[in-house]
């Protein structure tokens, strides 16, 4: 029987651009006479790398190509989500998989729903972004205005 599997984790990518800059960053070569005008080295050795193609980055600092529609079927960025979102993910996602009953996000969702809510109230926000809420909670997601 054939079982089915999902990914896990998250990676880093960049597309390649073929600039200077990325070029330096990820030690790709240029060579002539390769399949690809350039050559990035990973862990299977020198592998060919157009660009726009994808330069992920591992766990372990490692570096692969993924082209570029490859790239697109396979991933998805993670949702950007508010900082008091993300806190009460961080806060109600430790204690369960699944959201307690009397947990903060439960409770900010139901008095959304009973008594209405003010702009920016976190129960407004996951109302109103459901679907990344969702993902943000089963996937990971980046706080708004946090950069690498």
């Amino acid at each position: 029987m054939i079982k089915v599997y999902r990914k896990t984790g998250t990676i880093k990518a960049e597309q390649f651009d073929g600039s200077d800059e990325m070029r330096e960053k990820y030690h790709i070569a240029i060579g002539s006479g390769w399949v690809a005008p350039y050559r990035i080295n990973t862990l299977e050795g020198w592998v060919g790398v157009q660009i726009n193609s994808w330069i992920a980055t591992g766990v372990n600092g490692e570096h692969w190509p993924i082209a570029d529609d490859v790239f697109k079927k396979t991933y998805a960025e993670l949702p950007v989500i508010p900082k008091n979102v993300a806190k009460h993910i961080v806060t109600e996602h430790g204690l369960s998989d699944l959201i307690p009953i009397w947990g903060g996000i439960y409770r900010a969702m139901i008095q959304t729903v009973v008594y209405g809510y003010q702009k920016g109230d976190i129960g407004d926000w996951i109302i109103n972004h459901s679907d990344m809420f969702a993902r943000a909670w089963l996937d990971g997601y980046v706080v708004e205005g946090k950069h690498d």
